[in-house]
């Protein structure tokens, strides 16, 4: 490696500055094909219509069931609406589990639920029971062996192997070019850059390898996450590329973790004994914080032990979205939705007393998508608007911190040495990039605290262009677009509402990160979502896109979706 290293450094000067050269603009090109090849396939795919059972009521009229979890009430966005004034808005919830047997649920309906003509809370049914439902006697039948066969037939089939190892060996070129570009520029480091690099390219390798051999063919997301992993790396070995190494085993812990909370939401049972756990390791990773934590540039949220330090608030965003994720049965249950509301109410002031109000505004966001998709009411959001607006204007009140931080926001040019002096080089350093970059190692944003972290849009805005780094933002939103078009053909609420609060806490936070760089909003400290140095931060990411692919319900896309039993794939 060493005399490959010392041949490069020996070619020709001019052949190093066109070779630089050639790459600002090959690079934009490059990722803009990698993405259209990965997002496409997301945000194209069809969601057909699926019928699993049929409601015969005794008049002989008979209600399709079309989803795994259907309420049954009066109210005109019920899955199945029966308008009758002896059924209540929502009376029922129906849902059919994995094996394929089916229950029902009283959903806290005035007239209640019977089953063989005896009231239930919830009920496992059998085809010839008889259900009666406000007075309406109804019976489930499921539909055959055959049927649902087909039904799984029919589904959007996913990315074949051939496609996926095409797509993934684009961006293995990029990386390789990358990496190649690093090395010729001079950089500091140069085996810690082969490593960053290298690492990257063997991982996104071995878990192809893993998904064929389950016969998981599917790669669009990882491709995305990949990539937005090499850009980070390329800030890296700009600002410090002695921590390149350290990235990569918070990368690979990430993917652990991916696999792991992927494992976990195979099986809906499992994942919902495992969001008590989460609830108490989510508030418990907190606790231990508050009181062994070490409190660095004004907030109290990191934990230092020996040479490491990690970010237990990051961590705890993967058991919030655990906890707030719910079936149906549950939802209806308005007690639980206030027991999710006090635990909200945990995690924020835990934070609050960190000081770490960018993540408490993070948290609080998750918290109003699963309010909405929980309740369905605007005005539940509306008032927990109107609650946040008023602890806000308490938080500036009595935390200096953040107040620092809203002083200087849209007037960061009124003292460009001082407090604005961070923000005020960003945008110098984006301006001058252009569209195209200054090239690989040529920019000044190196220089800069926090260059590689929380204003790393900019020094990949200045070396690699506006262009390429604004394809890493659309890219986000494809991921998140993709989770909520996926939300309509999940298999349960309890996928749905995990995989679109995990998409919102990505784009939320990407948001924050670039718009705060840009002085949008108030720079808050958070980080870019894959891209960002940070091991925590990193590990968070992959943790949370664990929740988007298990809501990806192609044929043969994700390791955390079962196959239909009598299928020709292994379960």
């Amino acid at each position: 490696m060493e005399q490959v290293l010392t041949a490069l450094s020996d070619l020709d000067s001019t052949f190093v500055r066109v070779f630089l050269a050639v790459m600002r603009y090959v690079a934009p090109a490059l990722v803009a094909a990698i993405l259209w090849r990965g997002c496409r396939p997301l945000l194209t795919f069809r969601r057909e219509p699926e019928i699993w059972a049929f409601l015969i009521a005794s008049t002989g009229k008979r209600y399709p069931v079309t989803h795994w979890e259907n309420v049954i009430g009066q109210h005109k966005r019920c899955d199945i609406v029966l308008e009758l004034p002896t059924v209540s808005r929502t009376h029922a919830v129906l849902t059919r589990y994995d094996d394929g047997s089916w229950t029902i649920s009283d959903a806290g309906s005035k007239n209640g639920v019977l089953v063989n003509g005896k009231r239930v809370k919830i009920c496992a049914l059998e085809p010839e029971d008889r259900i009666e439902v406000g007075g309406i006697e109804m019976a489930l039948q499921p539909v055959s062996k055959y049927q649902v066969q087909r039904l799984t037939q029919n589904r959007t089939r996913a990315s074949t192997g051939l496609k996926s190892v095409s797509d993934l060996l684009l961006l293995t070129i990029f990386q390789l070019l990358a990496c190649l570009g690093f090395l010729l520029s001079g950089c500091e480091e140069p085996m810690s850059v082969v490593a960053g690099f290298g690492a990257i390219i063997a991982a996104q390798w071995g878990l192809l390898a893993f998904y064929l051999g389950i016969r998981r063919p599917a790669f669009e997301l990882e491709t995305v996450a990949f990539l937005l992993c090499t850009m980070g790396m390329a800030a890296i070995c700009a600002v410090k590329p002695g921590e390149a190494v350290k990235q990569v085993i918070a990368l690979l812990l990430g993917l652990t973790v991916y696999l792991i909370v992927g494992w976990s939401l195979r099986d809906l049972e499992r994942a919902k004994k495992m969001r008590y756990l989460a609830a108490v390791a989510g508030v418990g990773l907190l606790v231990v914080t508050l009181v062994f934590g070490k409190e660095i540039y004004g907030a109290k949220n990191w934990l230092v032990i020996g040479s490491m330090s990690i970010q237990p608030s990051e961590l705890a965003k993967i058991c919030f979205v655990y906890v707030g994720a719910s079936t149906l049965e549950r939802i209806m249950n308005k007690r639980n939705l206030i027991g999710f509301i006090i635990y909200t109410l945990m995690i924020c002031g835990c934070l609050a007393l960190m000081n770490d109000f960018g993540t408490a505004l993070i948290f609080f966001c998750a918290f109003l998508m699963i309010a909405y998709l929980r309740s369905g009411s605007v005005g539940t959001i509306a008032l927990a608007l109107t609650a946040l607006g008023f602890a806000g204007i308490i938080v500036l009140k009595i935390a200096p911190h953040a107040l620092s931080r809203f002083s200087s926001w849209r007037h960061i040019w009124e003292d460009p040495l001082g407090a604005g002096y961070q923000q005020t080089r960003a945008l110098m350093c984006i301006a001058s990039g252009g569209l195209f970059g200054l090239g690989i190692g040529q920019g000044w944003m190196k220089n800069l605290f926090a260059s590689d972290s929380d204003v790393v849009y900019a020094t990949l805005s200045e070396e690699w262009g506006l262009l390429l780094s604004t394809l890493l933002v659309v890219s986000m939103l494809a991921v998140a677009l993709f989770a909520v078009r996926s939300a309509s053909a999940s298999r349960s609420s309890f996928y749905t509402i995990g995989a679109c609060t995990a998409a919102t806490i990505l784009v939320v936070q990407t948001m924050f990160n670039v718009l705060g760089t840009l002085d949008v909003l108030p720079l808050t400290g958070v980080t870019f979502p894959f891209v960002s140095n940070g091991g925590s931060s990193m590990i968070c990411a992959w943790g949370l896109l664990s929740f988007i692919k298990a809501a990806d319900t192609r044929l043969d896309a994700s390791f955390a979706v079962r196959k239909e039993k009598g299928s020709d794939a292994d379960e």
